[in-house]
């Protein structure tokens, strides 16, 4: 089975085929970049970003989207973590995060499918805690300041344990169900 992903995001691309890749399911890439709807609303963003997609490539499609909500923080920045890890980056994220008084947080993916009739979605979550300092490899997002529950160190810190505890396998697991189900 072959399946399309809207993403210009390599790493996004490489934990789709590997996950999938094990269940014989094949990823066509469509690196398109979508204008995402700039909201809190993880679900909103999600859904905005897979019907324009499926408008542009015409054929079902799925689209994926991670972010952090901060307990503490009613959840924000919710959809809106990448625009607020880009304005702070590891050190001050880690310096106004990890330093609250409660800096547990949900990271949380969300994939879209539109099969061409209908829109399905698939949640991932792996709750933890911002750490106080960055640790880690800095190349993916904000790996280096996420650390899991039941860890002490953060996810760019645990290499391939990374893969199996992540919130995208989680929702990449529900949507291979899904597929299987079809």
């Amino acid at each position: 089975m072959k399946i399309r992903f809207a993403s210009v995001n390599e790493q996004k691309i490489r934990d789709a085929e590997e996950f999938l890749g094990k269940s014989g399911i094949e990823i066509v890439k469509f690196p398109v970049r979508i204008v995402e709807t700039q909201t809190e609303d993880l679900n909103q963003l999600v859904s905005d970003k897979l019907l324009d997609a499926f408008k542009l490539i015409g054929k079902p499609v799925f689209v994926e989207h991670s972010g952090l909500f901060i307990n503490s923080l009613n959840g924000f920045p919710g959809g809106l973590t990448q625009t607020f890890w880009d304005r702070l980056h590891a050190v001050r994220f880690s310096d106004l995060i990890g330093s609250l008084d409660d800096p547990s947080a949900v990271a949380r993916t969300l994939i879209g499918y539109c099969d061409g009739r209908k829109r399905h979605f698939f949640k991932g979550e792996v709750t933890g805690k911002i750490s106080r300092t960055p640790a880690g490899d800095r190349g993916f997002e904000w790996d280096n300041v996420f650390v899991p529950d039941g860890y002490s160190c953060t996810f760019a810190e645990l290499g391939g344990v990374h893969n199996d505890l992540s919130m995208r396998r989680r929702a990449l697991d529900a949507f291979i169900t899904h597929l299987r189900r079809g």
